[in-house]
């Protein structure tokens, strides 16, 4: 067993000694066997999303942002206009690649507390039908919120418009229906709920969708359309797969549904995130987010108010201890973040209170 400390972060995340296993064995990309692990993979993820039927799922080497950027520039066209919903630091960064990508976009800010609305969204299409495409994050990372995705997408689909999903955060752990709930992409990555390594991104793109994004990529290595294809064609990965990542996701599936799927990962996430918010609230903490809007994934909370209290000190004790916690990524008042997420129970989520415990005693903070 390692004793590296646990991440209780959004991802990279505290894996399994079995995830981490699978990362002993080398494989050969063009390999019919390692086609078979990539090809079984992205079955497996569209059938969390019940997308079988209706979208592709398409895999990209690199971080959760690369396949995000890779949707925007595959999936608008280049005289398409992006609505971003932003409520936190990943709907800007959302937005920067859409500027980045040159492709047209207006944003829509609600505080970071705040989730944005259906009927915001409904008001904002009427008032814009140049808008094509509706960009939103759905569990935003910077503070855990949790944005209403179903009552949005019907509001889109309604518009006639697009909807692309950022559930980086989110998926495997927060129910998603495709059939239910419709979108033309979802995004997510491998270091995230499904508690496999960071390096992989992707997509679930909708058929007619990505049979139609020919053309519109920025990028060659980027293109989703053109990876694709290639897939589809060959059964290979169009360059370098990132083959350990891809060993290790598999066997996270495994766990994943040895333990029961998407039901059991949310109510194991959802008890760790109901023992920490007790354990915390026992020491006088206070978290930023109401808890009707608060996902079980990562959750802020106020940094003390004593003069003591300082972050770095206080994370590099708390890490010594052996819980790396994770930096606030408020613009207005200093937080800091414990994330819920990651092969941990809720036993861990209180031993790791207690070490704060002891930090905070040490360092002479009484005053939260």
């Amino acid at each position: 067993m390692s004793n590296a400390p646990l991440l209780l972060t959004p991802g990279p995340l505290t894996t399994s000694e079995r995830t981490r296993r699978a990362m002993l064995t080398d494989w050969g990309s063009w390999d019919r066997d390692f086609n078979q692990l990539t090809a079984s993979l992205c079955e497996q993820l569209l059938g969390i999303v019940n997308g079988s039927a209706t979208h592709q799922c398409v895999p990209l080497q690199g971080s959760g942002t690369f396949a995000v950027e890779a949707a925007i520039g595959t999936l608008v066209p280049r005289d398409g206009k992006v609505l971003v919903l932003v409520n936190g630091a990943y709907g800007q960064r959302l937005a920067k690649i859409c500027q980045v990508l040159g492709r047209e976009f207006s944003t829509f800010h609600t505080a970071e507390d705040q989730p944005t609305t259906a009927a915001d969204v409904d008001q904002l299409l009427a008032a814009d039908p140049s808008v094509t495409h509706v960009a939103l994050i759905h569990c935003e990372t910077s503070t855990g919120i949790l944005n209403p995705l179903a009552e949005i997408a019907q509001v889109v689909a309604r518009h006639g418009k697009r909807l692309i999903i950022d559930a980086m955060s989110s998926f495997g752990a927060l129910p998603i229906d495709a059939a239910q709930v419709p979108f033309t992409a979802l995004i997510a990555a491998s270091g995230k709920c499904l508690e496999g390594v960071p390096g992989m991104g992707f997509v679930f793109a909708e058929n007619a969708a990505l049979a139609g994004a020919a053309g519109n990529s920025h990028s060659l290595a980027m293109d989703l359309h053109d990876q694709h294809q290639y897939m589809a064609r060959t059964g290979q990965w169009r360059f370098t797969p990132p083959t350990h990542v891809v060993a290790a996701l598999h066997e996270a599936l495994r766990q994943y549904n040895e333990e029961g799927g998407l039901p059991t990962r949310h109510q194991r996430y959802a008890d760790n995130c109901k023992a920490l918010l007790e354990a915390m609230a026992g020491l006088g903490f206070k978290s930023f987010l109401p808890a009707e809007i608060q996902a079980p994934i990562i959750v802020t909370f106020h940094a003390p108010r004593d003069s003591r209290y300082q972050f770095k000190d206080f994370y590099e004790r708390v890490k010594a201890k052996g819980y790396i916690l994770y930096p606030g990524k408020l613009t207005q008042v200093e937080t800091f973040r414990v994330g819920c997420i990651g092969c941990v129970g809720k036993g861990g989520m209180r031993a790791a209170v207690e070490a704060v415990a002891q930090v905070l005693h040490e360092m002479n903070v009484t005053e939260i």
